[in-house]
Formats: structure tokens, C-alpha cells, sequence
């Protein structure tokens, strides 16, 4: 049986830019993936960019978006609940990131049109995640990393200040691994609907999973239990409003809905609750699933009019579509009279709107209501109306392990001397709250690269 110096656990962008990088150094490495290939690669299957640091045009990259303005984007999103250290080298070293992931195969395109106003900050890759994924599963192959599909990881035994033995599960056969280095790039517990009801409340009865179903928390938890530091809330995650009719699980990003800051979103009383123009929607689409989680039966309705339906991207399905409010209402199951006095009483606040711009902040705002309106603000009034019904879409959580600038995992007496962890099951150092679009391909690919490097310098 073959002698593996380095066990990755995970099959995602992070755990490929990990086990590519240690591979590089010559060692012998094996990829544990939960899934079937055929779902191979966790929620970066669903992915189509990354936000990446630049002095000056770069790829497909225009302009420039200088570290400094990458943090305090990332400041106003997280509030400030981050580790600005580790948030920092993330962001620094994501210059170097694009062309290391074009000579492992992957291949960038222009930005796409759309709310996602992003050709100066993030890179679309071609063909999106998936691409990316396969592009990397090819590189691995021929750097001489081993992948085994369906190989589902239930514990790790850490010895005192080193993991001893990697345990998982193949083909219905027990199996047990004791490699010099672990990388644990296995995700959050999202597809865990009982691990999200002790977080969320019952709640979370109703939310969908944006993301892979195979990412339940098993190593997470077992990490946890014995002592491995935790960082990052069990209620904080990466949750925005998707189309309500998607399925529970993998859903995936097509089911993201871009048309809030062009509609008024209304809970199931026919009552706006937050301000829909906020900001651009790439620093704000993340927050909307917190919001829509807090109103009654965790559901929205975002109601547009003919003038708006084609500034957004296109939605997986067609939206409600009626000549009247009333019938609109019908269709959604809203009360009508109500959902009228609202949508009168919005546009009775909205203003001049010939500064109207929709890719930009343009402080076409509503007055004397609230919540305001602060930017996109135009009534709500020619026919026909479209509406579509919001749902709380989970991504991933940050519940996770804590690292170091290293990567590295420890305990309260001290680091695990070869345990590591990279992409969304440590993204919580980074990520306290909110999100920022792209952002979670950048901590994975970074800390990705770092653990793989660090794990290979250990294990030779």
C-alpha cells in the first residue's frame, strides 16, 4: 500500500491549491473527498470569481485595487470583526495568486455584465468553478497526487501535540491512515440541518443549502471535541437571499437573486424591512440572508416593475409576473390592499430620479419613510410587476479552526505540530460577519497554498 506523507481532507479549491503545492515539493500526497466525483470539489463547484489585489491591469483584471482599499472594504462588510493580520496577508498575497492559478490551468474571462459591477477587483474564471475544479483535479494528477472519491473522513486522533492517525470510511470498508502532515480543507457544517437548529433556532427548519450536501462537519467536530481552537460564532455565516423555489441542497450560485437594490423587499405582511440600496451589491448581497431570516416564516418578496427587469442578472427561473399589484399579490400569496398602501407610500418617497445610475452608488434616495431607500429609489409603477419570493441560502459557516499566518492548528497548550487548515473550515479567522463577493475563493486559495507548503516542509 502506498506510503502518503500528506492526507488532505476536502476536494475543494483550497484543499487542490494544498495538495499541488505540497506535491511541488516532492512529496506524496492523498486527497480524501467526501463526495462521488461527479460532485466533486464542495461549493467550489458554484463559484465564478475571485477578488484579487492589484497594482496596475492584470489578466483579465482592469485599473488597479490597491490593499488598502481591499481591507477597508472588507472592514465595512465584516464591521471590523476580523483579524486584520491574517486578513491582510490573505489580501497581499492574492497579487501573486492569479498567475499561480493560470499555471496550474485555470483560465479567466472578462467580467460579466450585470449588478456584479467587478472587472476592477475580481477575476471571472472561464467556465466558473467547475472549470476551475477540473483544471486542478488535471494538475494534481500529473504533479502524482492520489484522490480517493467517496472516502468520507470520522476522525482525526490527535496525540498531544500531533495528529497520530487519519480514520475514514471507503466503500464500506474502515481504514486508518498515519501520514507525517494532515491538511483539513473539508468546509463548514452548513449541510448539517441539526448542527444549523442548534445555532439558528428553529429557523433553520427553513433554510436552504446554497452549497454541497456533503459538507456536514465531521471533522470539524471532532477536531473541536478534542481540543483543537475554535474561532468564529456558530450563527455567523455566509447566507444570502436566493429564489425561493430552489432546492434544499446545491442550489448553487444561479439561484442567487441580484435584483434587490432594484425592487422593494416586502416580508410575508407586505412590510419593507431594510434598506434595499444600502450599497453596491457585491459588499451588501451577503447580508440579506440574515435579514430575511429574521422575518416571519423566513421569507421575502422582492416586487420590481417593467423599468427594472432588465438590469440584473438573469434569474434561474422566470419571475411572477402580473399587470396589476393586486394580481401580483394573488400570485405571491401577499395581501393585496396592503401590498398597494406599500408600494404607494414608497413611491409617493421617491424623488427626482433623472440621476438614476444602476452600476454605480447614485443617492437616488427616498425621503420621510422608513426604512429609507438610499440609492436606486425609483417608484414602483409601470406594468407589468414581477415578484419573486426570497429564502435564506446558506453558503458556508465560520464556525471553524483557528490558524496562524501559517495555516497551523493548535490547542490551548500550544500548535499541533502537523495539522493545518485552509478555505471555509478557517475562514472565521477572517470572516466575523458578512462577506465580500469573491472573497472565500481568496482564503482558500492563499491559506491553501500556505498549508500545502507548510505541511510538505514538515513532512520532508
Amino acid at each position: 500500500m502506498t506510503q502518503y506523507d500528506i492526507v488532505v481532507i476536502g476536494g475543494g479549491n483550497a484543499a487542490l491549491c494544498a495538495a499541488m503545492t505540497a506535491a511541488e515539493s516532492g512529496v506524496k500526497v492523498l486527497i480524501l473527498e467526501t463526495a462521488p466525483k461527479e460532485y466533486r470539489g464542495g461549493n467550489s463547484r458554484h463559484t465564478r470569481n475571485f477578488r484579487c489585489m492589484h497594482k496596475g491591469p492584470l489578466g483579465p483584471l482592469v485599473d488597479d485595487y490597491t490593499e488598502e482599499e481591499y481591507l477597508a472594504d472588507l472592514l465595512k462588510v465584516t464591521g471590523g470583526k476580523t483579524d486584520q493580520h491574517l486578513a491582510s496577508l490573505a489580501i497581499r498575497t492574492s497579487e501573486e495568486c492569479l498567475p499561480w492559478m493560470e499555471a496550474h490551468g485555470v483560465r479567466f474571462q472578462p467580467s460579466l455584465s450585470g449588478t456584479l459591477s467587478l472587472a476592477r477587483t475580481n477575476a471571472f474564471f472561464m467556465g466558473g468553478g467547475k472549470s476551475l475544479v477540473n483544471a486542478y483535479y488535471r494538475t494534481a494528477q500529473q504533479l502524482g497526487v492520489d484522490v480517493r472519491y467517496e472516502a468520507a473522513v470520522t476522525h482525526l486522533e490527535l496525540d498531544g501535540d500531533h495528529v497520530s492517525r487519519v480514520d475514514y470510511t471507503h466503500k464500506s470498508q474502515n481504514h486508518s491512515l498515519s501520514p507525517k502532515s494532515v491538511v483539513v480543507a473539508s468546509g463548514g457544517f452548513q449541510a448539517d440541518t441539526d448542527w444549523l437548529a442548534r445555532a439558528w433556532g428553529p429557523a433553520a427548519e427553513n433554510f436552504l443549502i446554497r452549497g454541497t450536501p456533503y459538507n456536514r462537519g465531521v471533522v470539524l467536530a471532532d477536531l473541536l471535541e478534542q481540543g483543537v481552537e475554535s474561532v468564529g460564532d456558530a450563527d455567523q455565516c455566509h447566507a444570502v437571499a436566493i429564489d425561493g423555489r430552489a432546492p434544499k441542497f446545491d442550489g448553487g450560485i444561479v439561484t442567487r437573486l441580484d435584483c434587490v437594490p432594484f425592487s422593494i423587499v416586502v416580508n410575508k405582511n407586505a412590510e419593507r424591512f431594510y434598506d434595499e440600496g444600502e450599497d453596491v451589491w457585491p459588499k451588501r448581497y451577503a447580508i440579506w440572508g440574515r435579514l430575511v431570516a429574521a422575518q416571519p416564516d423566513q421569507v421575502g418578496f422582492a416586487i420590481i416593475d417593467r423599468k427594472s427587469l432588465e438590469l440584473f442578472m438573469p434569474s434561474v427561473f422566470p419571475p411572477l409576473q402580473a399587470e396589476t399589484l393586486e394580481g401580483l399579490a394573488g400570485l405571491m400569496d401577499l395581501p393585496a390592499v396592503k401590498l398597494r398602501d406599500t408600494v404607494d407610500a414608497f413611491n409617493a418617497a421617491c424623488g427626482n430620479t433623472d440621476a438614476f445610475h444602476p452600476t454605480e452608488l447614485d443617492g437616488v434616495a427616498t425621503s420621510n419613510i422608513e426604512p429609507a431607500k438610499t440609492n436606486w429609489a425609483r417608484p414602483i409603477s409601470e406594468p407589468p410587476f414581477y415578484g419573486y419570493s426570497l429564502r435564506t441560502g446558506v453558503t458556508f459557516t465560520y464556525l471553524g479552526l483557528k490558524v496562524d499566518e501559517n495555516a497551523q492548528c493548535r490547542t490551548a497548550s500550544g500548535p499541533i505540530e502537523n495539522l493545518w487548515a485552509a478555505g471555509e473550515t478557517m475562514a472565521g479567522s477572517i470572516l466575523g460577519q458578512g462577506y465580500l463577493a469573491g472573497f472565500g475563493m481568496t482564503i482558500g486559495t492563499v491559506f491553501g497554498r500556505i498549508a500545502g507548503k507548510e505541511a510538505a516542509k514538515h513532512a520532508n
